[in-house]
């Protein structure tokens, strides 16, 4: 079984709720098991500004699945709540977006997906609940928590839990 760090982020209706459905949809206790999920956090939103803050969350998963098998999962649960990546602006609102941070130590980089994930070191939002769950764990050979330490965190909210 591999682990895989899994970001969750969204904009649109109640995106709490969304991710409790959402990673029940995907952690399915066989193929992908959820071994930790960190606390919700509301973010400032980037690149496109006028627009309602996000919910941002993370888990930690072990899987049978392959890094695209995965992705394919994680891609139709997206579909299943409301999102259509082809009609969408870039950065723009969204009900629910999910991203596969790392799957164990694989490097991959094809048109499908990079691993890890380019821009999750500069990424506060990213950061910060993966953090939670997994400061020790290395991205591109830097802790999670050091990286965490170089970057901006201003508007970041821990929200309580529900």
């Amino acid at each position: 079984m591999a682990n895989a760090l899994i970001a969750f982020g969204g904009n649109v209706g109640d995106v709490r709720d969304t991710f409790e459905r959402a990673i029940a949809a995907i952690c399915d206790g066989a193929a992908v098991r959820l071994l930790a999920r960190s606390s919700d956090y509301l973010t400032p939103p980037i690149g496109v500004t006028d627009q309602a803050p996000f919910v941002n969350c993370a888990i930690l998963a072990a899987t049978e699945l392959s890094p695209i098998a995965l992705l394919g999962r994680s891609r139709a649960v997206e579909t299943e709540f409301g999102r259509n990546r082809s009609h969408e602006r870039h950065w723009g609102p969204r009900t629910l977006d999910i991203d596969i941070i790392t799957y164990d130590d694989l490097t991959l980089d094809t048109s499908e997906l990079t691993l890890p994930h380019p821009r999750a070191l500069e990424r506060a939002f990213v950061l910060l609940p993966l953090a939670e769950i997994a400061a020790e764990r290395r991205i591109g050979g830097m802790l999670v928590g050091n990286a965490l330490a170089r970057v901006d965190q201003t508007g970041i909210e821990k929200l309580p839990p529900r």
